[in-house]
């Protein structure tokens, strides 16, 4: 009996989200198709013009836009964004820093430092009860 292997494939949305690019922006024929699994190792491994270009340019998805804003999506959300953004409209709120990204960024890094002190507490909860172990 031999084992027939089905080729894994997903939608337009879920290969956009991987890519980390905004699927609007994306060529018709890869909004209409389906990729498999082995085309998109080939589009990371070697993307083509127009998937460098919407790296590099955008528009982006909420997701990459936050993070190149140094915040979380929430954070856009709170702040009004709610569209993907071109990089150059990113480095435009960059250089303007309204009074919403400066809060946004402060809570991110608060975010941020308590999850380091939760994990070396942690780590230390877990060096305790190795120590007690022995």
């Amino acid at each position: 009996m031999t084992s027939h292997q089905t080729t894994q494939t997903m939608k337009p949305a879920t290969a956009a989200k991987k890519l980390g690019v905004y699927l609007e922006a994306t060529p018709t024929e890869f909004q209409e198709g389906v990729v498999s699994r082995s085309e998109l190792n080939a589009l990371q491994t070697d993307p083509p013009e127009w998937l460098q270009e919407l790296r590099r340019n955008g528009p982006h998805p909420r997701p990459v836009v936050a993070a190149k804003l140094g915040i979380s999506i929430s954070g856009l959300a709170r702040g009004g964004i709610t569209d993907a953004l071109t990089t150059e409209q990113i480095e435009a709120l960059k250089k303007e820093l309204p009074e919403w990204l400066q809060k946004e960024r402060a809570t991110q890094a608060e975010v941020r430092k308590e999850a380091v002190r939760i994990k070396e507490k942690n780590a230390e909860k877990q060096a305790e009860r190795g120590d007690q172990t022995r």
